[in-house]
Order: structure tokens, then sequence, then C-alpha cells
């Protein structure tokens, strides 16, 4: 089977959604782990954790992505390859 790939325009939305739901994902684990431990709900305490993080972070990047790539080439020298 092959994988239909999206338009390159959408790598503006794919790329925060796949790093806000990968980091949300750990530091929500960590942060319930170090709240809990790994207590019988351990899972269930994640996930709510996890959604309600993840509800944040996607728009906070779509927001920031813009700044930080301005902050970033202030920083960054070009490469000329």
């Amino acid at each position: 089977m092959k994988l239909t790939k999206l338009p390159a325009r959408y790598a503006t939305l794919v790329m925060p959604l796949l790093l806000s739901v990968m980091m949300t994902f750990v530091v929500s684990a960590i942060s319930t782990f170090k709240n809990i431990g790994l207590a019988n709900n351990f899972a269930a305490c994640w996930m709510a954790a996890w959604g309600m993080s993840w509800v944040i972070a996607f728009p906070t990047l779509l927001l920031a992505l813009p700044l930080v790539r301005r902050l970033v080439a202030m920083l960054v020298a070009p490469s000329h390859g």
C-alpha cells in the first residue's frame, strides 16, 4: 500500500502538529509520573494530562513558530552549500 503524501503547503501545519504531539506526550508522562508514580490509574491520568497539554501546545506552537524562525535567523548564519 502506497502512502499518499500531503502537498508541501501543509508542512507549516504538519510540523508543529507532530512536534506538539511528541513533546506533550513525553513531558506529560514525566510530569504524571513525578506527581503520582506508577499508580494503578497512571495511564488514565497520563492521557488526561497529555490531552490537556496538547490542546494548549499545538495552537501555541502555531503562534510562536514565526517568531522562533525569526530569532533563529538572527542567531544562526545561513549555510552556503
